[in-house]
């Protein structure tokens, strides 16, 4: 017996972030502030509804570009890495790796609940928000769901996410894809 599986898949010029970062790696060191023009794209799988589609692809780019809107032209913050302290004070970022230290301004800067500010993460922490957002505002549950997010050409990371009891707590998995 043959089974169908249907997923749409959205990737656009306008799904892209601009954004500073730097990552702790090695166990012991940390990268030089830098940056990206990061381009996502989103694909869900599921059944075909009434209208056969999975899901519409205007509401998916509309989900996906409020949440890379919010990461566009921010200096992105890992509140969970072990080596780099991040604090809020006041209209400012503390940030602090070792004798390294930097000044940001609040509004300049997302804190992220992440440990790390590294592509697969984010392809997570994109992934999970939309995931809230598509259960929340439409009701829609995806057989599976992936985010890749392209920090360079050839060079992604995607998260996928699928229903399963056998998942870790939190409902997800990642896989590295590099060019």
């Amino acid at each position: 017996m043959s089974r169908e599986s249907f997923q749409v898949r959205v990737t656009k010029d306008h799904l892209v972030f601009c954004a500073g970062h730097f990552i702790s790696y090695e166990g012991n060191q940390c990268e030089r502030l830098h940056g990206h023009n990061y381009r996502t794209a989103v694909e869900v799988e599921g059944p075909l509804d009434d209208n056969f589609y999975v899901f519409d692809f205007i509401t998916l780019k509309h989900r996906t570009k409020e949440i890379t809107d919010e990461l566009d032209h921010r200096m992105l913050l890992p509140m969970r890495n072990s080596l780099i302290r991040v604090e809020a004070v006041g209209p400012s970022v503390h940030v602090q790796y070792r004798e390294r230290r930097w000044l940001f301004p609040k509004d300049d800067c997302v804190l992220l609940p992440i440990e790390n500010t590294t592509a697969e993460l984010l392809a997570r922490y994109i992934g999970e928000r939309l995931l809230a957002a598509l259960r929340q505002r439409h009701g829609f549950e995806p057989t599976a769901l992936r985010v890749e997010v392209e920090e360079n050409v050839g060079q992604s990371a995607t998260w996928e996410w699928r229903p399963s009891s056998r998942l870790p707590v939190g409902g997800h998995q990642s896989s590295l894809v590099q060019g």
